[in-house]
């Protein structure tokens, strides 16, 4: 169980960056939501730029990351040596240059590109956009190569830098001078410094500021172009474009809806609606956090971990942990939701929370989905991922336009989490002949239909105020108890 305690410490420490990280930008939400700020509509504009952000990412990304894990174990190079340095050179110039001409075509195109995706009054954005995008990609293989050393809390502390400025930043601008400005309380150094006409421009810009320190902290570390190997580069690529589609596949699921909503809604209401049904997707923060935090520790523990002893029964293991915490934070939202909901200010947006619960389920079925992936990243049929995922892109442009037209925001709540089952549900069928892992299907649908099934008798406590709150923590109670009486022997194993 050794093993264990080590994905448990790592995925802690990656957990801490990502939930104070994540966690300190989900904090602008609030502020984004806010009365003065931005409306419905124009925080419909963050999100559904964001979403192409997200797309785009995946391209030029081009499943490298995954590709750098793979082969610092499959050469037996240590990354200190001269051939770990040559692996990390070859995949960060791998990234570079498509970067750097992405940033150079988009940034000259930009007017363009707003009005290609229906948003031509916000060119200055998209072009913010362009080079946000840019840079990330340009900063995932150096990022990867402090979680591959393991060296989590330099990866922490960069992660949490570039945070730290984005709301530094959008404090000082959003909170102290926009909002003031809209709310009639002007001075002088809201005069000098801001542009009440920039609107939703300085959610871009603060977000471009902070990925420019990411970036020029990692420079000093940053390899030599010299060591760039063309032959490895070839075959970094061979195994990560199939990645990438994956990826890509994998985000038309993620973000497809946000995309399609500003198309298949009518237009005067279509921004608005992206704009509350973003803003309660937020809400599903517990779960997404953990997932992002878990990947970041799981990826290169199952691929180190492999070939140890009864290495598939502790992934089977892990599965019951992983869905038994995902559950408690469902249960933590929903048990509490009318005190969540002012995570969002503005009642304007609250029409939407309907969303959250059915978003949250989505998002347990793909963190499901993430842990099966071991199975087709370790045979290396990564072919594999990109065949699911395409699959359930399919089904997740089918139902969109089927589902929206209906059911408006809605219906991509529910093909969310429709496409998400579908795809945890191909992964383990089709897993189970390749690379079998004993899961054990019955404590994991058990520990999902039991929380959906507490937070239903909660919705019908006749009962209100402090009263309702203490049953709902009581039901809370009963749950981690009977998960702690499950999995007690694992949780005792790993601390020990």
């Amino acid at each position: 169980m050794s093993v264990l305690r080590k994905l448990v410490g790592q995925t802690a420490i990656y957990g801490l960056s990502s939930i104070v990280a994540r966690f300190l930008n989900y904090l602008l939400v609030p502020l984004y939501t806010s009365k003065y700020v931005f409306e419905p509509a124009e925080y419909g504009v963050v999100t559904s730029l964001y979403a192409w952000t997200a797309l785009l990412n995946v391209v030029l990304t081009f499943g490298m990351e995954t590709a750098f894990f793979r082969f610092s174990v499959k050469t037996n190079t240590s990354l200190s040596d001269p051939k770990g340095d040559v692996l990390f050179s070859t995949a960060t110039y791998g990234l570079l240059l498509p970067a750097l001409i992405f940033m150079m075509l988009g940034s000259f195109f930009s007017h363009s590109l707003a009005q290609g995706i229906n948003f031509p009054e916000h060119a200055i954005s998209v072009l913010m956009l362009v080079l946000i995008i840019g840079i990330d990609a340009i900063t995932t293989i150096p990022m990867a190569r402090l979680r591959q050393q393991g060296r989590p809390w330099k990866f922490a502390a960069i992660n949490i830098l570039s945070v730290v400025v984005n709301v530094g930043l959008s404090l000082f601008f959003i909170l102290y001078c926009m909002k003031r400005y809209n709310m009639g309380q002007s001075n002088a150094l809201i005069e000098a410094v801001y542009d009440p006409g920039f609107g939703v421009g300085y959610v871009f810009a603060i977000n471009l500021a902070a990925t420019a320190v990411k970036l020029l902290v990692l420079l000093p570390s940053w390899p030599r172009p010299a060591n760039v190997n063309k032959a490895l580069l070839r075959s970094l690529a061979a195994f990560g474009a199939p990645l990438m589609l994956a990826g890509l596949a994998g985000m038309v699921n993620e973000t497809a809806d946000r995309v399609i909503l500003k198309y298949l809604l009518p237009e005067g209401l279509a921004d608005a609606q992206i704009g509350i049904y973003g803003a309660c997707y937020k809400l599903a923060v517990l779960i997404t956090l953990f997932i992002q935090a878990f990947r970041m520790g799981a990826e290169p523990f199952f691929f180190s971990h492999a070939k140890e002893k009864n290495s598939r029964e502790t992934f089977a293991r892990i599965m019951n942990l992983f869905v038994a915490v995902c559950m408690v934070a469902f249960l933590v939202v929903m048990l509490f939701l009318d005190l969540f909901k002012w995570f969002i200010p503005n009642p304007a947006y609250h029409e939407g929370l309907r969303v959250v619960p059915i978003l949250m389920l989505a998002n347990v079925f793909l963190g499901i989905y993430y842990n099966q992936s071991v199975w087709y990243k370790l045979t290396d049929r990564t072919h594999v991922g990109g065949t699911i995922s395409l699959i359930g892109a399919s089904i997740t442009i089918v139902l969109l336009f089927a589902l929206i037209p209906r059911m408006g925001y809605m219906g991509a709540a529910w093909t969310t989490l429709i496409c998400y089952a579908s795809m945890a549900a191909i992964s383990y069928l089709w897993g189970q002949r390749h690379y079998p892992i004993p899961y054990n299907v019955g404590r994991v649908l058990s520990y999902m239909a039991g929380a959906v099934f507490l937070w239903w008798v909660a919705e019908q406590l006749p009962v209100a105020g402090a009263l309702n709150y203490t049953l709902r923590s009581v039901l809370l109670g009963v749950y981690l108890w009977v998960a702690w009486r499950l999995e007690r022997g694992v949780l005792r194993a790993t601390a020990g």
